[in-house]
């Protein structure tokens, strides 16, 4: 159990100069909506991967009105083969389900069959059901490329920690356009692998974690470019449930050690969150 951790709002500081390090974080209580913490909630900033969880929501939303099959099956072919996150792209079948791609997404942030998905569902499809959810600073931009030109979006997503904070919050009150939209959502990022930012604090099975584990429940997403380090989740016990979003954006040339300083206070925000839920209490913030 970690003991006494500092508060986070004293390590999401900026850092000027070459690191370039900017802070967007927010911390919710899920079924009070209570801001537990709060720094620079607004700020725009890449979010890398973050952003397939409203082509996750998009593709539930469509299985929940009849018009999309979770079985239907999709082909790799026709799409340029993107590697990275995921692991379809090593495997010998072509062609899966849907359902079974939304699984690859959310247990490995699978590019692959993101962009499978996208050229089946629509990147446009995608953004009308966010803008119809209230976001404005948060989407999906584009398809994983393997080269970023000019003439395309200059990142793959981007987000604001206040609103992906209410994304995970909605999600679990079953209110991101219907329960079983929510549910589905949340199953499948139940899945994900990666344990290595806030959620490395809750000492939980990167591979297996769907249960709850020592009293604590997690569903999270992650996203991880050279420049950027963002997980957004919702992790609870019997007694609390709190949204959060953590996301860092630093500098091409930054200082080597600028991702170890970003992982080093997320864990800290996450072994804070984990100290709130075992003690029940509320922490003072100063938001900014």
């Amino acid at each position: 159990m970690p003991i006494a951790p500092q508060n986070p709002e004293s390590l999401l500081v900026d850092v000027a100069g070459d690191a370039g390090l900017q802070w967007s974080a927010c911390i919710t209580d899920v079924d009070t909506g209570e801001c537990l913490l709060d720094v620079f909630p607004k700020r725009v900033l890449r979010t890398a991967s973050v952003g397939k969880l409203f082509l996750l929501i998009e593709i539930a939303r469509q299985v929940d009105a009849g018009t999309l099959s979770l079985g239907e099956l999709i082909d790799r072919r026709p799409e340029a083969s993107v590697a990275d996150s995921g692991i379809w792209y090593a495997l010998d079948a072509d062609t899966m389900t849907i359902g079974d791609g939304c699984a690859l997404i959310g247990a490995l942030s699978d590019n692959l069959a993101t962009n499978v998905l996208i050229a089946r569902i629509g990147l446009d499809a995608v953004a009308a059901t966010t803008r119809n959810l209230g976001y404005t600073s948060s989407e999906l931009l584009d398809r994983i490329r393997p080269e970023r030109l000019p003439e395309h979006p200059p990142t793959l997503s981007r987000g604001t920690a206040g609103e992906l904070a209410d994304l995970l919050l909605r999600l679990g009150n079953e209110a991101v356009i219907s329960a079983k939209v929510s549910s589905r959502v949340l199953d499948w990022i139940g899945l994900n692998t990666d344990l290595s930012m806030v959620a490395a604090a809750f000492g939980l099975d990167p591979l297996a974690h769907l249960e709850e584990d020592r009293g604590i429940t997690l569903r999270n997403k992650t996203g991880t470019i050279s420049t950027a380090r963002i997980d957004v989740g919702i992790v609870g016990n019997s007694q609390r449930r709190l949204a959060y979003a953590v996301l860092a954006n630093w500098n091409d040339d930054a200082p080597v050690e600028t991702r170890d300083r970003v992982l080093a206070a997320m864990r800290a925000a996450g072994d804070w969150i984990r100290l709130t839920l075992a003690e029940g209490t509320t922490p003072a913030s100063a938001g900014r």
